[in-house]
């Protein structure tokens, strides 16, 4: 039954390519993403985004706010609290420099692309409304990386609260993809007082939505998305509220997810292992399509 997974139409060659060992693999960039949820009824909505059909990747596709880590973040001193940087390297399967760096990362572009800031003046607190022109021009120049985020929040005088986020998944874009990512996926609660809004030049549409609403419109073939976003959805359909969420996300197995493909007789298979709903079949040849 056809759903809206995300499958672009050059992805058959490449996949043809890799199976035939005539294809040169991409070192994957770090990156991260949040999944962003707000308690309604009867359980958390969660805040995604549509990327914008002019995107070279996932042109199209419902995504949540995330991107890829700015390297200043490995080695500079960063305003924090919550759990440290040993106990997030423990937890990401990193050394400490990099698991800073992909928690900034979340925290950054979480702020960037959805105006959300998980952040505070203190251990204990959380930044209130961050909407008005002075917080726009940080922002912007957070996005345009005329700024680090450690100094941004040295000139707002504030650390990162690492305590408000939860590693919930990590997955790594398939080996014939010519852009890749390793990227880790948190799961967050919107901060009282904080509004969401779309921040992103990348994404055309933005919108908090349930769960089940979100994976009934993809089986529909209404709203596209790549596989880890989908996953993420099912998941979190169990959950009455976002504090449930973020509870489980301290049991979450971690170990990526990364594509396959292999040859099957006429076919080549591609297969997201432990998550047989998105495999799909193409012809070994070029003549056939997608399965």
């Amino acid at each position: 039954m056809p759903t809206g997974q995300w499958f672009p139409p050059e992805w058959p060659e490449r996949i043809r390519a890799l199976a035939a060992g005539a294809l040169d693999v991409v070192e994957p960039r770090r990156a991260a993403t949040v999944v962003l949820l707000r308690d309604g009824a009867p359980g958390p909505d969660v805040y995604m985004l549509r990327r914008r059909a002019s995107m070279a990747f996932a042109a199209g596709a419902y995504v949540y706010p995330g991107g890829g880590v700015d390297p200043r973040d490995d080695d500079r001193h960063v305003g924090w609290a919550g759990p440290g940087r040993e106990t997030w390297a423990r937890r990401l399967g990193v050394g400490p420099s990099e698991a800073q760096a992909v928690v900034c990362a979340a925290v950054r572009e979480t702020y960037e692309e959805a105006g959300v800031l998980l952040a505070g003046e203190s251990a204990d607190s959380v930044v209130g409304d961050t909407t008005g022109e002075d917080w726009e021009a940080d922002r912007a120049a957070l996005a345009a990386h005329e700024l680090s985020f450690a100094e941004f929040l040295d000139k707002r005088r504030l650390v990162l609260r690492s305590d408000l986020l939860g590693a919930w998944a990590r997955w790594i874009t398939p080996e014939f993809e010519a852009r890749r990512y390793d990227t880790w996926f948190f799961v967050a609660a919107l901060p009282a007082g904080q509004r969401s809004r779309n921040a992103s030049t990348e994404a055309d549409r933005a919108a908090w939505i349930r769960p089940a609403d979100a994976v009934a419109a993809y089986e529909r073939g209404d709203l596209l998305m790549m596989p880890p976003t989908v996953s993420t959805l099912r998941d979190l359909e169990r959950y009455g509220s976002a504090a449930r969420a973020l509870d489980a996300a301290a049991k979450r197995d971690l170990v990526p997810v990364l594509a396959r493909a292999r040859t099957e007789g006429d076919e080549v298979v591609l297969t997201w292992p432990g998550h047989e709903e998105f495999t799909r079949r193409i012809a070994a040849t070029p003549e056939g399509g997608p399965a």
